[in-house]
């Protein structure tokens, strides 16, 4: 176990107790083959042979795999869960893989190469240097209104999204408004269709010519999608019902007293009263010491 330990603190590599990232190679040639494709049709589902892993399919396999396929050993490593970097689940990940790489991790956005994601998109704005694997459930964004494959594979080649705009319509007529909270359907280039993930409708317009490549894996449904740097991202709506994002003007973060960014609300010490975090513990914790280090300067009343 303590020999172990060394190994996911990044001291040494892995004595070639694995290959290197898990995955023999391959495997991770015919996924980066796929990623290629995925990279050159934006938003296009791409097939791909999901291998097992020591986790089980449905806790982030299809992001998991792109990861390895792209790792190298100069790169660097972030992996969030909601935002979060000490969840359980982006712990064991960060930790597979500096266990079978040796590569650095780390929990600040500006100085990752790689960053995993389950359902959030970083507040820190990406670079062109940087790529965003999203670990995804559902890869299908018309299974909101077709459950057979075969249907949905011919509606998004003849780009006949009709019962899309339906189900739109209908929940407008029912809700006054649209209610979709994750999981937005967006149109990419014009052309397809693409479920970005359970996002929240917060970071969809981050989507939107992003300088950073954005991957999408879904290792249970064997599919790889792609958003190239600068790919054009619209959420879809109606000309007089526009999309909107989540309405938290009104809070602040009550650990860092920021605002203007996605907020958890958690339950208070009273009854009836919510708190509001940051989503994203990174930004938090970097906005937290930048307050703490305005307090502490020469003359400052604390």
């Amino acid at each position: 176990m303590n020999e172990d330990l060394s190994l996911l603190c990044g001291s040494k590599a892995n004595d070639g107790r694995y290959n290197f990232a898990y995955l023999d190679e391959s495997a991770k040639r015919e996924i980066r083959r796929r990623t290629l494709k995925a990279v050159a049709i934006p938003g296009h589902q791409i097939p791909f042979a999901s291998r097992e892993l020591p986790i089980a399919r449905g806790w982030g396999t299809g992001g998991l795999q792109l990861t390895l396929s792209l790792i190298g050993p100069s790169d660097v490593l972030k992996v969030i869960d909601q935002g979060c970097d000490g969840s359980v689940n982006a712990v064991n990940l960060r930790h597979l893989v500096a266990l079978t790489t040796g590569c650095k991790t780390t929990t600040h956005t500006q100085e990752a190469t790689l960053i995993q994601t389950r359902h959030r998109i970083p507040e820190r704005p990406l670079d062109k240097n940087q790529i965003l694997v999203f670990q995804v459930p559902y890869p299908e964004v018309l299974r909101y209104v077709e459950p057979r494959e075969m249907l949905t594979r011919q509606m998004h080649a003849e780009k006949d999204y009709r019962r899309m705009w339906t189900f739109l319509y209908e929940n407008v007529v029912q809700y006054g408004r649209i209610t979709i909270g994750f999981r937005y359907p967006v149109l990419v280039h014009g052309r397809y269709l693409m479920d970005p993930s359970p996002i929240p409708r917060w970071d969809i317009p981050k989507l939107n010519r992003n300088p950073a490549l954005m991957l999408f894996g879904a290792g249970r449904e064997k599919r790889i999608y792609a958003l190239p740097p600068y790919t054009e991202v619209q959420p879809i709506a109606f000309e007089d019902i526009p999309f909107e994002v989540e309405e938290q003007k009104a809070q602040r973060c009550q650990r860092c007293g920021s605002s203007g960014v996605f907020l958890d609300e958690l339950p208070g010490e009273t009854s009836g009263q919510s708190q509001w975090v940051c989503s994203d513990t990174d930004y938090c914790d970097q906005q937290l010491e930048k307050r703490n280090s305005a307090h502490e300067k020469p003359g400052s009343i604390l």
